[in-house]
């Protein structure tokens, strides 16, 4: 089951670059909430609240419950635009989910027990995280925060695939539809010299590329 965050907003009349820097001088985020059968709408939030729930990673991933004055839209968030040096959130976009409509959308992977795993323990073991997040088709109910990946029987010569991810129920990943070629690797176990002499073989060709 999804879990939901509710995060208050207030909807807003100005627009433009002038308005919307007004807002942020005031601490607030400009900010859209589209789709569905209802028309855009331009709202704003507080920065310091949104800021830190940026820090997480059921911020990207989740449904959360945007509150206008108790009206409660259940959204995902589509966009995020940040300051290039500043800490600093310039805007956002929200599109509005139906809980009767499947979505697709991107979870993060979460990957526990590798210290204890044969090959975490191992210090001739060289173990890559080859994806970060996964894209998923679900009910906006079924929506898992994360997704994790447990490594605890990781050993050497193991790859963990797309297809070997345990999903919870009624979550399916659209990419493996596509066929054997579509089962991206996760996870790599590898001997450490043949990591050495992979990265020694993409330096090479790098400094053959720029002659």
């Amino acid at each position: 089951m999804a879990t939901t965050h509710e995060i208050k907003v207030e909807r807003r009349s100005d627009e433009g670059k002038g308005a919307s820097r007004r807002l942020r001088r005031a601490g607030k985020i400009p900010a859209i909430v589209y789709g569905g059968e209802l028309d855009p709408v331009n709202i704003q939030l507080d920065h310091e609240p949104v800021w830190l729930a940026s820090q997480n990673d059921w911020f990207y991933s989740s449904i959360l419950d945007l509150s206008l004055g108790g009206d409660i839209q259940k959204v995902l968030l589509r966009d995020i635009q940040r300051h290039p040096y500043k800490q600093l959130i310039m805007h956002l976009d929200f599109q509005r989910v139906n809980d009767k409509e499947t979505l697709r959308t991107s979870v993060p992977l979460h990957f526990i027990n590798e210290d204890v795993s044969p090959a975490g323990k191992s210090s001739e073991v060289v173990v890559t995280h080859e994806l970060k997040e996964v894209t998923v088709e679900c009910l906006p109910t079924d929506l898992p925060e994360t997704i994790e990946v447990d490594l605890s029987e990781l050993k050497l010569g193991d790859i963990i695939y797309l297809s070997n991810l345990k999903l919870p129920k009624g979550v399916e990943i659209p990419q493996l539809k596509l066929g054997k070629d579509h089962d991206d690797a996760v996870v790599i176990a590898k001997a450490g010299r043949e990591e050495a002499a992979d990265e020694a073989a993409d330096g090479g060709e790098a400094a053959g590329e720029e002659k």
